[in-house]
């Protein structure tokens, strides 16, 4: 079984700044991580390649400094890496980053037939969700997203089931591969790297592509030249001068203390309290317009 992960390097939301007057994101000096969601994802292709045998091959695309990320998963036990760059993709959105990842999966599908392509849910530095689900169009894989479990994978059959996590409960899922998963956060635990694993990764030569070697077809389709999306202001949110208040209560009497939270609220946010009062009255009136069809 041959399965893909695809990764992104991106830069520690903790420590992001925004220029002030330019209001673009401040990337110098900040520490660059794995996106966090796709460890999720590298941990369930490792998985899978213990229970099945195969490999498991990561990817990325970006800059050359995004080469560490790549020997960090490495590290963890993935057999081989491959980093897609080139000044033609600076500037590319999720339309044109899907187009790139989904040209070197096919490329990679030549040399050894891909079952399966992992992603993480998001990016901490997009949050769109757009680049998992516009691979799998452009590859017309099956696709599969929120995934909080591989229930089974019937490789006889050529099938894999899952439970996807949606709204009032858990989907249980089955469908034929190959097919595309994008992970939930929470849905396992990332290993710890053996130090076989960590010497291999600090030897091993990471795949360097550039849009040739990555299959590009159309150049007018990655980069600037083929993202859409316009970004008109990033900013922070102003901090909040108000500070906490801390409410003492006694614990033998929730009763008390629910009361004195619930009345203190309702001081400090007036709107609340508005909208509490207007649900009564509707109440009321309801019950009143009931009493008289009566």
């Amino acid at each position: 079984m041959h399965i893909v992960v695809c990764i992104k390097q991106v830069p520690d939301s903790a420590q992001i700044r925004v220029h002030p007057v330019t209001n673009t994101i401040m990337r110098q000096g900040v520490p660059a991580i794995i996106n966090p969601y796709d460890l999720f994802a590298i941990e369930a292709a490792l998985a899978l390649k213990d229970q099945l045998g195969g490999k498991v091959t990561v990817l990325t695309m970006g800059p050359p400094q995004a080469e560490p990320a790549l020997r960090k998963a490495l590290s963890y036990g993935c057999d081989e890496a491959v980093l897609v760059t080139d000044k033609l993709f600076a500037g590319a959105d999720t339309l044109a980053t899907s187009y790139v990842l989904a040209s070197a999966i096919k490329t990679l599908h030549q040399e050894t037939p891909v079952d399966l392509v992992f992603t993480g849910k998001q990016t901490i530095d997009g949050d769109t969700a757009q680049v998992g689900p516009g691979v799998a169009k452009r590859l017309e894989l099956e696709l599969l997203t929120y995934v909080s479990r591989i229930v089974s994978v019937d490789q006889a059959a050529n099938s894999i089931r899952v439970e996807r996590r949606a709204e009032g409960g858990v989907q249980v899922l089955e469908t034929r591969l190959p097919a595309l998963i994008t992970m939930l956060e929470g849905s396992n635990e990332i290993r710890f790297g053996s130090a076989p694993d960590m010497f291999r990764a600090a030897r091993a030569e990471v795949c360097v592509w550039d849009r040739n070697a990555a299959g590009i077809e159309d150049i007018k389709k990655v980069g600037l030249k083929g993202s859409p999306t316009i970004v008109s202001r990033v900013f922070v949110p102003s901090p909040r001068a108000q500070k906490a208040q801390q409410i003492e209560f006694d614990a033998a009497n929730p009763e008390a203390a629910t009361q004195t939270l619930l009345d203190k609220v309702l001081v400090e946010i007036p709107k609340v309290k508005k909208q509490l009062d207007q649900t009564r009255d509707n109440k009321r009136a309801s019950r009143s317009a009931g009493e008289r069809h009566e």
